[in-house]
């Protein structure tokens, strides 16, 4: 039976760090991590999850805002706000909340953002660092997911990690990070026999947002199983991409939906606001 994977009392030990360099950066240059986040639209999963990133930055002693406009936002008015931000010494972080209105060109609002600033790891510059191996922003949650994988005391490096995903948000970014520790990686999509690439994984990380798209008894007997997939069924509750129950039999350690690589997020998030914050302090 597979240990469960606390994400919340994770998250909690990496901000209660962020927030005591934060007392420490204030403390010897007087510099408050400052985070804006840009939101257009009434999406009501992303109207919850700003607020969580807010209460969470206020609680880790950082200056937070939300820049919010109306789903008629055109590309010109969004723009302008994050040429601002970009300007504003006060802020060192900035996200663009996703998804945005379909008049909206996502792409560009993401490469306005100044590389330095870009907190989630989106810009192609951060994008392109870590393809190469150098230091940057890392995008939030395949870096959670480290964190996570780093708490097991499972050895990264000769292992087989399989990712079930290829999006530009998690799981390219994660396949590399697996890279770099030294794992041998295997990238999933829609054109991927999964019941023979999934049982192979000393590691595998589900980012799809299918429901139960993996199966239990496709887990190889002892293997780490990380969760992304974060999807509401129609009678509300939240269910990940692998069927949980099955699959808690044979691994040996397993993330939770929700609970489980969702906090971390969020805590990766401040973390890169911080080291934002520290690098505008020497400069």
């Amino acid at each position: 039976m597979a240990r469960v994977i606390d994400g919340k009392v994770l998250a909690s030990g990496v901000r209660a760090e962020v927030k005591a360099g934060a007392v420490a950066l204030r403390a010897a240059s007087g510099v408050i991590p400052g985070l804006a986040v840009v939101r257009v639209g009434e999406d009501p999963a992303s109207k919850i999850y700003v607020g969580g990133k807010r209460k969470a930055a206020a609680e880790a002693g950082f200056n937070a805002w939300e820049h919010h406009f109306p789903a008629t936002a055109n590309q010109a008015e969004v723009l302008d706000r994050i040429t601002q931000l970009n300007a504003a010494p006060e802020v060192h972080g900035i996200l663009v909340q996703l998804p945005l209105p379909p008049q909206l060109d996502g792409d560009a609002l993401i490469r306005a953002v100044r590389p330095e600033k870009d907190v989630d790891g989106f810009h192609p510059l951060n994008a392109g660092n870590l393809l190469l191996g150098r230091p940057t922003a890392r995008a939030c949650t395949p870096a959670g997911v480290m964190v996570v994988l780093e708490h097991t005391g499972v050895k990264v490096a000769g292992a087989h990690a399989v990712v079930v995903g290829r999006s530009n948000i998690v799981g390219k970014p994660m396949a590399l990070m697996l890279l770099h520790a030294d794992a041998t990686v295997t990238v999933c999509h829609r054109k991927s026999d999964l019941a023979a690439e999934i049982p192979r994984a000393d590691i595998l990380v589900a980012a799809v947002g299918v429901p139960g798209l993996v199966k239990g008894e496709w887990i190889k007997p002892g293997a780490v199983v990380i969760d992304v997939g974060m999807n509401r069924l129609p009678d509300g509750t939240l269910r990940g991409d692998v069927e949980y129950e099955a699959a808690a039999q044979r691994a040996s350690w397993i993330t939770p939906v929700p609970g489980g690589v969702g906090p971390m997020t969020i805590a990766l998030l401040l973390r890169n606001t911080l080291d934002a914050a520290r690098r505008a302090a020497r400069a």
